[in-house]
């Protein structure tokens, strides 16, 4: 599996990051591919407050996502956004890499 294109990131994951790491939280979302779930991989998603020496940073105005080396492939042209409906508000990954998912979205299968 080959990086083709590194992920981008919306206005609105950088917004609520923003929003998010003025409560102290840290300035980075860390998102990181692990086996398991229901579908045989799944997203951690966790606020950090500074980047490894070996990750993909994406930056924007004084806020950035992590991605780390392993992780990066499962990542290819995928989109990093965040979403607030009814059910809740969370950050999302829309992954053309998958090719099923639970039904949640949190665990996916390529």
């Amino acid at each position: 599996m080959e990086l083709s294109i590194p992920p981008r990131v919306t206005g609105r994951a950088f917004d609520r990051l923003r929003e998010i790491s003025t409560d102290g939280g840290g300035n980075y979302l860390r998102i990181a591919v692990e086996g398991g779930g229901c579908s045989g991989f799944q997203y951690e998603m966790k606020l950090e407050t500074a980047a490894a020496d070996d990750d993909l940073v994406i930056e924007n105005d004084g806020t950035g996502v992590l991605i780390d080396p392993v992780s990066l492939p499962f990542l290819a042209n995928a989109e990093i956004d965040f979403t607030d409906e009814l059910i809740g508000a969370r950050f999302v990954v829309n992954n053309p890499n998958a090719t099923s998912s639970c039904g949640c979205g949190t665990s996916f299968s390529m």
